[in-house]
C-alpha cells in the first residue's frame, strides 16, 4: 500500500500540497514576515547574481555589502525625511494657530455650532470608536514595523550563509522520506520561478511609478526631490497600495508649500498615479511577463486582492501560475493557423 501511494506521483503530490497548505494555515499570523523574508531573499540572490556576472566575488562579502547600503538608504530616508515631515507638520499647526486667532475667525460660531452638535449626537461613544480604530491601527503600523525588521534580519543570515544553507538543505532530499521533500522541493522551484518574475515585475512598476510622481511633484513646486523619490519609490514596492500611503505625507508638505490648492494638485496626481498602476502597468506588466492575457491578469489580481488583501496583487499571480504547472497547462503564446487558408 505505501509503495502503491509512493508510485503515484500525482496522488503523492497532492498530498504533499494539502500538508503545505495546512501548515500555512496553522502559522498564517505569520505570513506577513514570511513572504517579506522570502521578498528579501529573493531580491538579494538576484541582485547578487547579477553582481557576480561581471564582479568573482564571494557571496558573503556581496551580501553584506548589500545589506550595508540598504542600511544606510533607509538611515539616509528616515534621518533627511522625517526632518522634513516634522517641519512641515509643525507649519501646518502654526498655520491652523494663526487661523483660528485671526480678527475675522468668529470663534463664539464655532463654539457654539460644536456644543449643539455634541449635544444633539452621542459624542462619547463616537470619540471612544475613533481612538479604538487609531490604536488598531497603530497597532497594525507596530506589528508590521516588527515583521519588516525580523524578515530583513533572517534573509541577512540566509544570504551569508547562503552556500552552508543549501548544502544543509539538500541532506533533506537523501533523507528516508525523501520523497516528500523531492515533491516540497519541486513545488517550491515552480513558486521560485513565477514568484520571481512577479517581483521584478513590482520593481519596473515600482520604478514607474517613481519616475511619474517625482516629474509631477516637481511641476507642481515642490523640493527636495531626491529625498521624496526615496520615499515614493520604498512605497511603491508595496503593490496599489504604496500609492496610498504616500499620500498622508504628500498632502502635509502641499499644504505647507501652496495651502488647499497644492494638496487638491498634489491628490489628483496620487489619483492618476494609483490608476495607472492599478489598471494600465500591473496588468500588462504581468500579462507580458507571465505570458497570460491581460482579462486573465487583471481577474487573478481583482479575486486574489479580494481575498488575500494587499499581499493578494504580489503571490495571486504566482499562486495562479503553480496551480496551472501542477494540473499540467501548458501557456502556448503561438496562434493557432486556419486550415485550408492559402
Amino acid at each position: 500500500m505505501y509503495e502503491k501511494f509512493l508510485n503515484n506521483t500525482r496522488l503523492r503530490r497532492f498530498t504533499v500540497l494539502a500538508v503545505v497548505i495546512f501548515v500555512l494555515f496553522l502559522v498564517r499570523e505569520f505570513m506577513t514576515s514570511i513572504l517579506l523574508t522570502f521578498i528579501f531573499t529573493l531580491i538579494s540572490v538576484k541582485i547578487v547574481k547579477f553582481v557576480q556576472r561581471y564582479i568573482k566575488a564571494p557571496t558573503f562579502l556581496l551580501a553584506t555589502l548589500l545589506y550595508l547600503i540598504e542600511l544606510w538608504l533607509l538611515y539616509l530616508l528616515i534621518s533627511r525625511y522625517s526632518t522634513i515631515l516634522i517641519d512641515q507638520v509643525t507649519s501646518t499647526y502654526n498655520s491652523i494657530v494663526h487661523f483660528y486667532q485671526h480678527k475675522d475667525f468668529d470663534s463664539d460660531f464655532i463654539t457654539n455650532t460644536i456644543s449643539n452638535y455634541f449635544k444633539n449626537h452621542n459624542w462619547q461613544d463616537k470619540v471612544e470608536s475613533g481612538a479604538g480604530i487609531i490604536l488598531e491601527q497603530l497597532q497594525n503600523v507596530g506589528r508590521l514595523a516588527v515583521a519588516f525588521i525580523v524578515s530583513f534580519i533572517l534573509s541577512f543570515f540566509f544570504m551569508v550563509e547562503k552556500e552552508k544553507t543549501v548544502l544543509f538543505s539538500k541532506n533533506f532530499l537523501s533523507s528516508e522520506y525523501s520523497w516528500f521533500f523531492q515533491d516540497l522541493y519541486y513545488f517550491a522551484k515552480v513558486f521560485v520561478d513565477t514568484f520571481g518574475v512577479v517581483v521584478e515585475v513590482q520593481l519596473l512598476i515600482a520604478i514607474v511609478n517613481t519616475v511619474i510622481t517625482t516629474v509631477g511633484l516637481g511641476l507642481i513646486g515642490f523640493t527636495q526631490l531626491p529625498t521624496l523619490a526615496i520615499m515614493i519609490f520604498i512605497l511603491s514596492l508595496i503593490p496599489v497600495a504604496g500609492v496610498i500611503f504616500s499620500c498622508i505625507p504628500l498632502t502635509l508638505i502641499a499644504y505647507s508649500t501652496g495651502g488647499i490648492q497644492t494638496v487638491v494638485y498634489v491628490l489628483i496626481l496620487i489619483v492618476v498615479v494609483h490608476c495607472i498602476e492599478a489598471y494600465i502597468l500591473n496588468p500588462k506588466f504581468m500579462s507580458s511577463r507571465t505570458k497570460l492575457p491581460i482579462f486573465y491578469t487583471f481577474v487573478i489580481l481583482l479575486v486574489s486582492e479580494k481575498f488575500l488583501g494587499v499581499w493578494g496583487l504580489i503571490v495571486g499571480i504566482p499562486i495562479f501560475n503553480f496551480f496551472l504547472e501542477i494540473l499540467g497547462v501548458k501557456i502556448s503564446t503561438k496562434k493557432t493557423q486556419k486550415k485550408g487558408t492559402a
